[in-house]
């Protein structure tokens, strides 16, 4: 249970760090210091870690990474719509 609490933290705050540049980008509609190629590899290894998260049945890894990639998408669509 210890596990699945720490795991589950983990991924609450590394999935919340992304909302607010993602929030700002949209407010803004500036990208200047967002890097895309950045983004666009951080997305193939989100990606990876949600088929490992579901490959191993693990649900806090599943759930933070189908939302991280959400909000990594919209940065990368942003980021080309407003270059």
């Amino acid at each position: 249970m210890w596990t699945e609490i720490l795991g589950m933290s983990a991924a609450v705050l590394t999935t919340l760090c992304w909302l607010p540049q993602t929030l700002k980008i949209l407010k803004d509609k500036r990208t200047e210091g967002v890097s895309l190629s950045t983004n666009v590899v951080f997305a193939a290894g989100l990606a990876l870690w949600l088929v490992y998260g579901l490959l191993i049945g693990s649900w806090p890894i599943v759930i933070s990474n189908v939302i991280t990639i959400g909000l990594v998408l919209a940065i990368i669509a942003l980021k080309i719509r407003y270059s």
